[in-house]
C-alpha cells in the first residue's frame, strides 16, 4: 500500500462527454458573474476589485532598522492610522522592509508621509528612510493598462500556439479555457475582496501558462487517438484521451496546490492572496480542460488523420 500514489487507478473509465452540457451551463452562470462582481459598480480604475496601490496610487517607503524589523509592528501602526490598503514586506537584508501605503482622500501627500515617518520611528525606534516614492494616478493607470495589454497579448500567443501545434478548432478550444479561467478568478478575487495588484497579474499570467500547460497535454494524446482510433466516434474519442491523461493531470495539480498550501499558510500577509489565487487557478485549469477546451473539439468538430497501420511483429514476412 505504499507509497499511497499506488491506490490511485492505473486507467479510468469516466464519460465526461456526458456531462458537458452540464458544465457548460455551470460554466456560463459562473462567467456572467464572475463579469458582474469584476465590474459592477463601474468605477475607474478597477470596478469591483479591490485596487491595489500598484493600480490605485499610493505612497512607497523603505526603510532600514539597527535590527530584524518588526512587519507586525509597522503594519499595525498603519492600519491604526487608517491608511488604506496598506502593504509591509521584507525588503532585501532583515533589517530592511518595504512600506506601502494609499494616502486618504483630501490629504496633503507630504503631511501624510511626515506623519506616517513618524509614527514609524516611535513604533520601531531608530529607523532610516532610504528611498520615499509617490505614485500618482497617471502611474498606477499605466500600470493597470500595460497589465490588461500583458493577459491578453499571452491569450492570444497561446492561440497562435495551439493553432501552429494542432489545428485552428484545437486553438479555439483552448483559448475559451483560458478566457474562462481568466474571467473567474477575477470573480473570485472580487468575490474574496482579494486586492488587485501586479503581483495579482503575474499570479494570473501563472495560471494561463499552468492551464495552457494542461490543455496541450490532452490535446496531444488526443490528436494520437484521432490518428489510431479512425473510426471510433469522436465523443469516445474525447472521453479515452482524458481518462488516459487524468492521472498524470491530477497529480500534477494536487502536488502545486500542496506546495501552494504551504505559502498560503506561512508565507505571511504579502503572499497569501497569490497563494490563494494559484490554487484556485490550478483547479480549474483541470476543470476548463475537461469540460470547457475538450468540448469545443466535439462540437466544431476535427479532421481525423490516416488510421493507424497495424504493427507487424519483429522477423514477420511482408
Amino acid at each position: 500500500m505504499w507509497p499511497l500514489i499506488k491506490i490511485l487507478p492505473v486507467q479510468t473509465n469516466f464519460r465526461f462527454v456526458a456531462f458537458a452540457r452540464l458544465a457548460a451551463v455551470i460554466s456560463v452562470i459562473g462567467v456572467i458573474a464572475s463579469l458582474a462582481l469584476t465590474l459592477i459598480p463601474f468605477k475607474p480604475p478597477c470596478g469591483g476589485l479591490n485596487c491595489g496601490i500598484d493600480f490605485k496610487g499610493g505612497t512607497v517607503l523603505e526603510l532600514s532598522t539597527p535590527g530584524p524589523v518588526d512587519l507586525a509592528k509597522a503594519r499595525a501602526t498603519l492600519e491604526a492610522m487608517d491608511m488604506g490598503d496598506v502593504q509591509v514586506q521584507a525588503f532585501g537584508a532583515p533589517n530592511s522592509a518595504m512600506v506601502r501605503f494609499q494616502t486618504p482622500d483630501g490629504a496633503n501627500s507630504a503631511d501624510t508621509v511626515e506623519r506616517v515617518k513618524s509614527n514609524l520611528s516611535q513604533a520601531l525606534g531608530e529607523v532610516r528612510f532610504a528611498r520615499t516614492d509617490v505614485v500618482g494616478p497617471k502611474v498606477s493607470g499605466e500600470l493597470l493598462r500595460n497589465g490588461v495589454l500583458a493577459l491578453g497579448l499571452a491569450i492570444a500567443l497561446m492561440l497562435l500556439y495551439i493553432w501552429f501545434r494542432f489545428e485552428l478548432q484545437f486553438g479555439l478550444g483552448a483559448v475559451m479555457a483560458l478566457f474562462h479561467d481568466v474571467i473567474l478568478t477575477f470573480g473570485m478575487i472580487a468575490l474574496a475582496k482579494l486586492e488587485f495588484s501586479l503581483t495579482t497579474v503575474a499570479a494570473i499570467l501563472t495560471i494561463i501558462g499552468y492551464s495552457m500547460n494542461d490543455t496541450v497535454v490532452v490535446f496531444d494524446r488526443l490528436r494520437e487517438n484521432l490518428r489510431k482510433y479512425k473510426r471510433m466516434p469522436l465523443r469516445e474519442v474525447i472521453d479515452l484521451s482524458i481518462n488516459e491523461t487524468l492521472s498524470r493531470t491530477v497529480i500534477t495539480g494536487l502536488t502545486a496546490i500542496l506546495a501552494l498550501g504551504g505559502l498560503a499558510l506561512f508565507g505571511g500577509p504579502t503572499l497569501f492572496g497569490f497563494s490563494i489565487i494559484m490554487m484556485f487557478g490550478i483547479a480549474l485549469g483541470t476543470y476548463s480542460s475537461i469540460y470547457v477546451a475538450a468540448p469545443v473539439i466535439l462540437l466544431w468538430g476535427v479532421k481525423r488523420g490516416e488510421e493507424a497501420e497495424p504493427i507487424k511483429p519483429v522477423g514477420a514476412r511482408p
